[in-house]
């Protein structure tokens, strides 16, 4: 449903939409810097460590497809109109919420239990700080039906039950595939791990820390 709009704030939720990517930029280098020197208490190749692995790339997949979802409900409306259907039916903060999931994904590539859990909490923790100033311009830009919107859908963790499809609205080409470019940080971890694995095991890297 569409809202009469307060200009004002839009340069700012602009500036803290910008902050979300360089978020997820920076912690991931900053994670893939410090794991460059960890390793899973599961040796390579292993089952345990090869299963973690794996449900860390489904996890990743799962990311950046849900962040493409997102996107064609959202398609920069975010500043125009309450956006309420689809994944905003359940979150509201569903592009969030997916890439913690993938940013999840990305922590399972050590083959670790311990990666998954660091992984998605330094992520969410960083992302609860954005929405938190989100929400304050949103405000301010949509009035009485975002206030609503607040308080009938969860902030972050998705309520299933709350799901309508809603409509996408336009569709925008150049956003979903801003989207996925954004997205394709987290696909760089599979094989950088990979990487890291082969020159631990040849002792070019040093194994400083072991996660379990």
């Amino acid at each position: 449903m569409a809202n009469e709009i307060n200009p004002a704030p839009i340069k700012e939720l602009g500036g803290y939409q910008h902050m979300r990517r360089m978020v997820l930029a920076v912690l991931v280098v900053v994670l893939f810097a410090a794991l460059l020197f960890g390793q899973s208490t599961f040796p390579p190749d292993t089952p345990v460590h090869e299963t973690i692995e794996m449900v860390g790339v489904l996890l990743i997949f799962l990311g950046v497809v849900g962040r493409l979802w997102s996107t064609l409900y959202i398609g920069g409306r975010k500043s125009s109109e309450v956006v309420t259907g689809g994944p905003y039916s359940i979150t509201r903060n569903p592009l969030y919420v997916f890439s913690t999931v993938a940013a999840a994904g990305v922590g399972a590539q050590i083959g670790s239990f311990s990666g998954i859990v660091l992984f998605a909490l330094l992520c969410a923790g960083a992302f609860h700080i954005v929405i938190l100033r989100e929400e304050r311009y949103l405000k301010e830009l949509l009035g009485a039906p975002y206030k609503a919107y607040l308080a009938r859908v969860p902030r972050f963790f998705p309520q299933l039950s709350l799901y309508q499809e809603g409509d996408t609205g336009s569709f925008k080409p150049r956003l979903l595939l801003t989207t996925l470019l954004d997205g394709l940080v987290f696909l760089v971890a599979l094989p950088v791990f990979e990487t890291i694995d082969g020159a631990q095991q040849s002792g070019i890297l040093p194994v400083l820390f072991r996660l379990p």
